[in-house]
């Protein structure tokens, strides 16, 4: 069943649910931005967020040893027996990968019955690979959210930015933080929150 969901706080919620509710948390690509020794940035606000952190295993798992994750792995072949995670986080990162289809699979392959999985991909986003490490092959509309996540029992999806707040975005303007909000203002007023031309989406599945 697939619910699309109108939220301010939809990624705080979800993320706050899963380091509630789960005793282990495997955070593909470390998007969370939550340590400042895993992954290739931090996020100070993002951490605050998790009240639980210190009582969850919490691992990140990636293919560039550079980043110091605890798991080198590839989303492509997880290194987990099916059934065995209780959460996984994968922002921002589907859209470097090969194979999105089969990276999807696996996710669902190795989260046990009733897990949760947390993912964020880009649809009208600029390009931003990363020169030796990572490249950036796709965007990914409405269709191919659902197409992706059809398997699971329950998905719920956010559309991320309006269609004028989206252009802001990817304009200098963008840089304007009163720019953003001037025009995620017109979005509402203009009815244009479930439109299709977005910036991404943000997807809770339950599996």
């Amino acid at each position: 069943m697939t619910t699309w969901v109108a939220s301010n706080t939809f990624f705080e919620d979800r993320i706050q649910r899963i380091f509630t509710e789960k005793k282990r948390v495997v955070d593909i690509g470390g998007g969370l931005r939550i340590l400042k020794k895993k992954g290739n940035r931090y996020d100070p606000k993002r951490a605050a967020l998790i009240p639980s952190f210190g009582r969850v295993e919490y691992l990140v798992l990636d293919p560039i040893p550079d980043y110091e994750p605890d798991i080198v792995g590839d989303i492509h072949k997880l290194p987990f027996r099916d059934d065995s995670q209780p959460a996984i986080v994968c922002e921002s990162v589907l859209e470097h990968v090969e194979d999105p289809i089969r990276a999807v699979k696996e996710l669902h392959r190795v989260l046990e019955p009733g897990g949760y999985l947390y993912v964020y991909v880009p649809f009208l986003f600029y390009y931003h690979a990363e020169k030796t490490y990572y490249k950036d092959y796709w965007r990914f509309t409405k269709d191919a959210v659902e197409l992706l996540f059809k398997d699971f029992s329950q998905v719920e999806i956010q559309r991320a930015r309006g269609p004028i707040e989206t252009v802001i975005h990817l304009s200098p303007l963008g840089r304007v933080r009163s720019m953003n909000r001037i025009a995620r203002f017109f979005d509402r007023v203009l009815g244009k929150t479930k439109s299709n031309q977005v910036s991404g989406y943000s997807i809770f599945a339950i599996k």
